[in-house]
């Protein structure tokens, strides 16, 4: 095998709840990851001469910045192999939405590299180097609709209902770093157990960086209150996209259609278990 195609799919965060900061700065979260089935493609290709070399481009950002780049370095570092890879991405999640498009494609570089070089880690060991990586990472790794804490890489599974969900992206790009520093954002929220957060459902879910994003950005706010009209909505992370949940692909379509002056709109399902895992039956 010296050539995979690979989906990098993306997820939405249910909810998110801060709960407190860290003595290093990070937030303390309480988040439900659901995998979707909206997808970024990965083409990985074996080679015997220990390059590693990213054949797509992304405005704004350096190779070597790259997480997939960073990815395969970092397997390649930690693994001794002298073989590399050419990388290839079909890029479709949008840069900076709150889907997890960067940290997906960096687990699928992760997953993929360690199936065609032959490596021999497990997930958990493949998860810990995507921690490195960036905090989604290893939700992507593990592959699987997960109940997260921490800073998110703290994950139980869990079966999440999966509903056709309507994504909106306004067209603007959020900096999480400004989010996460706005003395207005709520970093209080009384943590919850797992258990409550999935009795509790969709109805009492709710997303701490909203208030300060939509202050901050009114095609999101815009957007958000548009899609609210057709169901209950919210952010993704900390944005750019919104999204909601509806119980059919139909509506769904119908809603995503009508949102054209809003933003890019998708239409994705909502999952419990990854693509990529299901490619590789891992």
């Amino acid at each position: 095998m010296t050539t995979l195609t690979l989906p990098a799919p993306a997820k939405l965060n249910r909810l998110l709840h801060i709960t407190g900061r860290r003595e290093d700065g990070y937030h303390r979260l309480q988040t439900l990851f659901q995998i979707i089935d909206l997808c970024d493609q990965l083409t990985i290709t074996s080679r015997d001469d220990g390059v590693i070399q990213l054949t797509s481009r992304m405005p704004g950002v350096a190779a070597d910045d790259n997480l997939i780049v960073r990815a395969a370095q970092l397997l390649q570092k930690v693994s001794g192999t002298r073989l590399g890879a050419t990388l290839t991405l079909d890029k479709t999640l949008p840069m900076g939405g709150g889907l997890g498009g960067g940290s997906s494609d960096a687990a699928t570089t992760l997953v993929g590299l360690n199936t065609i070089w032959q490596l021999g880690f497990s997930l958990d060991e493949l998860a810990a180097l995507g921690l490195q990586l960036g905090a989604d990472v290893p939700v992507f790794v593990h592959g699987h609709t997960a109940w997260a804490e921490g800073v998110g890489e703290q994950l139980t599974p869990v079966g999440l209902d999966t509903p056709w969900f309507v994504i909106i992206h306004p067209g603007v790009s959020v900096s999480t770093q400004a989010v996460f520093q706005d003395p207005q954002l709520t970093r209080d929220s009384r943590p919850i157990t797992m258990a409550r957060a999935l009795q509790g459902g969709a109805s009492e879910w709710r997303n701490d960086c909203e208030a300060v994003v939509k202050q901050h950005y009114p095609a999101i706010a815009q957007a958000l209150d548009w899609l609210s009209q057709h169901a209950p909505s919210r952010l993704t992370g900390t944005g750019a996209c919104v999204f909601a949940a509806f119980e059919d692909a139909q509506t769904a379509h119908a809603v995503a259609e009508a949102a054209g002056h809003h933003g890019s709109a998708w239409v994705a399902r909502g999952l419990n278990t990854s693509p990529l895992h299901d490619a590789l039956g891992c």
